[in-house]
């Protein structure tokens, strides 16, 4: 909390800005060289150091399990009339965020205010290595995957005009799609798909 509202001041910036706990929770890979024995690695060192080469075999996340969600978060999930899930890596971005316990309770008691944006798009992540951890994981790597991924707690999914295609069976797993310009250029772009994906919400 302290580190967040140091950023806040920093920035000048008006709103609340909450850290998912003030626990530590680190993200750990296993990895297996070809012929040897898997290996362990914390994620920033398979990611920068090994230049996420080496294949994934698993994800943990250290901590997890006995962390708390930090004073504020579930009040804010449970009070909010739309809760966005940006277009970040689902298994070393969101995942840990859901691993603390009771932050994925309170998304799947607010599915239906939980719409989420695909980082997949055109069958490979925008940015970064989400298809090296997702495949391995059993994740289709495309906004399909993403939305079966999701569906537990997240009722709506925005999709890149690229995959218009995949509308549908995105729909058959259980998730409601949104077509738009998930490719954020420019301020302009990036201000339009923030509105469509809070104007895809219901009327609460």
């Amino acid at each position: 909390m302290t580190v967040t509202a140091e950023i806040i001041a920093a920035w000048g910036l008006s709103f609340r800005l909450l850290p998912m706990s003030d626990d530590p929770v680190r993200t750990r890979i296993t990895v297996r060289e070809p012929g040897g024995e898997p290996r362990e690695l914390h994620m920033q060192e398979w990611f920068v150091r090994e230049r996420a080469q080496p294949p994934v075999v698993s994800v943990r996340y250290e901590g997890a399990e006995t962390a708390r969600p930090a004073p504020g978060v579930i009040a804010a999930l449970e009070a909010a009339d739309a809760i966005v899930l940006c277009p970040s890596n689902p298994v070393i971005s969101i995942a840990p965020i859901l691993a603390v316990p009771g932050i994925r309770d309170a998304l799947v008691a607010r599915r239906d205010r939980v719409v989420g944006i695909s980082p997949i798009v055109g069958g490979a992540p925008v940015k970064g290595p989400a298809d090296r951890l997702m495949e391995p994981l059993g994740i289709d790597v495309s906004c399909v995957g993403v939305a079966r991924a999701y569906a537990p707690f997240c009722s709506t999914l925005v999709i890149d005009t690229v995959d218009e295609q995949h509308a549908a069976a995105v729909e058959a797993a259980g998730v409601r799609a949104v077509v738009a310009d998930t490719m954020m250029h420019s301020p302009e772009i990036a201000t339009a798909l923030a509105r469509r994906a809070l104007d895809s919400m219901p009327q609460p």
